[in-house]
């Protein structure tokens, strides 16, 4: 079981659960017992065409591309711009390039304004190419402050060229799925011209408001060289001007169907991508951070991956998922219960129900105990600086809290509950899990990019190691390496008994500090980084050169901040590591500083470790 997990030992009801489980298809037991009339609702059974009755089209885009938003903000040079050392010859190579995109932005908004056919949209049109004209005055500032002419600039880049081009076809009718120009004829088609043109601007107006949001707290009043860029796109005129673009597509596009929906979805999409394209097409000649293996040489270096599985690759923990399984398999009557006698004897269903809800509660009930008896009885450090944390404090409570895992895993054992789960229905299930955004993007990255030399290991409580292994494998993961527990099978039934290898905060620990030790017998460089998301992982997060935090655990983060743990945002952090990266001198990451990034999703982690 999880320690502290947001929603521990399957405390939530099972029905609760049911439509989160499974994705690409409907799972379907293969046990006999199953119930014929019961169905998981899955993401395949969920239509995937926009409608066009759905309101806010450019807010769902916004959160549906998100991954090329945080792509963007973790580019070499967005980082560096925002660290404030970012070269000046960088930034006028930048500026230079933005003047051919906004003059192109201008003639696109005024293409736009003849096919729109609505007043109120020509005159919102109207003033947000006004608001483009003026921007190119504030370019034209920065030039004469920096004392470089624009005309003087190179040409268009690739990066620049490719957006352009796609964004001045897109104004001009030249669509795939529509109409050519010349027989866009009637008010209506060339409306529809205008929101899709719409649609290939605002995700730029969107991403500098959200560039500009972030790196807003990160600047120095008084020396960042960069402070009026970042001023002007989190202004809140800039602000004010994103959200007027994304009004207008959601109005422009209200009487679209949805398969047009779909083309101006797809058109967001490829201005997304071409913004991130034209961040990472601008040349910087200095030392960065991002990303973390650019300079990784196989040869020389090793990188070790380590990462939690439940609730930091998953969107459900493990055991709501075989307590779904066991209930959905289970005899409904005496007279079933016989005719499977053969095999494993089964709990019937009613008393598997309650014997789950039993378990559950009592977990519950000790697991809050034994979280404030941590936090009561240990004396709480109060940090003076980074890095100042009670370690072995730390360490003696989480040695409190793996007594109280093996008594829990102890009473589900004893419980029975989880005897007669057949293989295939695992397996079966691991291949549906539904798994957090770009979690799996990641591995398969990593562990195929023939340059890096990665090894990947999953440390686990999940109580049966099968399940992980089809989740991965499923995807063409097949190069990792497992250490969880393991559910004991007669044939392809399991026994209710477990293999007990990682139960524990400590057994975490231990496994992590082995394979290193490992590691540290060859000549090679190597790098630690842990990815996890509670308090079991919180050790070896603290141990790893790099720990990094998915999702927001409150008793993580409570009991970490206790014992004097730093929870710093990834983002902010590389910021911090720019601003002490100098010139010819390589800074290293340091293991057990106290110190432990967090992220909201794994395109973070995606964009600071191996980029796109």
């Amino acid at each position: 079981m999880r320690l502290f997990s947001s929603k521990p030992f399957c405390s939530v009801p099972i029905n609760a659960l049911r439509s989160a489980f499974f994705n690409n298809r409907n799972y379907t037991p293969s046990n006999k017992n199953h119930n014929p009339n019961f169905k998981l609702v899955t993401q395949s059974s969920m239509t995937t065409t926009l409608s066009p009755n759905d309101e806010g089209v450019a807010k769902r885009f916004w959160v549906r591309f998100n991954k090329e938003s945080i792509l963007s903000l973790y580019t070499p040079f967005v980082v560096s711009l925002a660290s404030g050392n970012l070269k000046l010859d960088t930034f006028r190579h930048y500026i230079a390039q933005d003047v051919h995109f906004l003059k192109c932005f201008a003639q696109a908004y005024e293409l736009a304004e003849e096919y729109a056919d609505d007043d109120d949209a020509k005159v919102s049109i109207s003033e947000l190419r006004q608001s483009v004209l003026e921007e190119l005055e504030m370019h034209g500032s920065f030039c004469q402050e920096w004392g470089f002419d624009v005309s003087k600039e190179t040409m268009p880049n690739s990066a620049t060229l490719k957006y352009t081009e796609f964004l001045l076809a897109t104004a001009s009718g030249k669509i795939e799925g529509i109409n050519c120009p010349a027989n866009l004829t009637t008010p209506f088609e060339k409306t529809k011209v205008a929101a899709y043109t719409i649609s290939a601007m605002v995700p730029c107006m969107r991403l500098y408001a959200f560039l500009g949001k972030e790196l807003q707290f990160l600047v120095d009043k008084n020396h960042h060289p960069y402070k009026k860029w970042i001023h002007n796109y989190s202004s809140e005129a800039f602000q004010a001007a994103a959200c007027q673009t994304e009004e207008l597509l959601d109005k422009l596009s209200v009487s679209l169907t949805g398969e047009e929906l779909d083309i101006m979805q797809k058109l967001y999409h490829q201005a997304m991508k071409l913004e991130m394209e034209f961040f990472l097409a601008q040349p910087l000649d200095q030392q960065t951070v991002v990303p973390l293996l650019q300079g990784h040489n196989r040869k020389y270096h090793r990188v070790t991956v380590f990462s939690d599985f439940d609730l930091t690759c998953t969107v459900v923990d493990s055991c709501a998922i075989l307590a779904e399984i066991a209930m959905d398999t289970a005899p409904k009557s005496d007279q079933t219960q016989q005719e499977s006698q053969n095999e494993i004897t089964r709990m019937p269903l009613a008393e598997l129900k309650n014997t789950w809800e039993r378990l559950s509660r009592e977990y519950m009930e000790e697991y809050e105990q034994c979280k404030e008896s941590i936090l009561v009885n240990q004396k709480v450090v109060f940090v003076f600086e980074v890095g100042d944390f009670d370690y072995e404090g730390l360490k003696k409570a989480l040695i409190q809290l793996s007594d109280f895992e093996r008594r829990a895993n102890t009473r589900v054992v004893e419980s029975e509950v989880l005897k007669g789960l057949n293989l295939e229905d695992i397996k079966h299930a691991g291949e549906c899990l539904i798994l957090q955004d770009d979690c799996m993007d990641f591995f398969q990255n990593i562990t195929k990019k023939e340059n890096l030399n990665v090894d990947v290991h999953i440390l686990s409580f999940c109580w049966c190691g099968d399940l992980i292994r089809s989740a991965f494998s499923s995807k063409g993961i097949n190069n990792l390496q497992l250490h969880a527990n393991e559910f004991i099978y007669k044939g392809i039934l399991s026994t209710g008994e477990i293999m007990k290898n990682m139960e524990s905060p400590i057994d975490k620990l231990q496994a992590f500090s082995n394979i290193l030790k490992e590691h540290d017998q060859c000549d090679k460089k190597n790098l630690s980084i842990y990815i996890g998301d509670s308090v079991g992982d919180l050790l070896c997060l603290i141990e790893a050169d790099i720990g990094i935090v998915i999702g927001s655990n409150s008793s993580l983060r409570k009991i970490g901040t206790h014992f004097g743990v730093s929870f710093v945002p990834l983002f902010s952090g590389l910021v911090m590591k720019q601003r002490e990266v100098v010139e010819g001198r390589f800074f290293s990451w340091k293991g057990v500083s106290g110190v432990v990034y967090t992220v909201s999703s794994w395109a973070e982690i995606h964009s600071f470790i191996v980029a796109s």
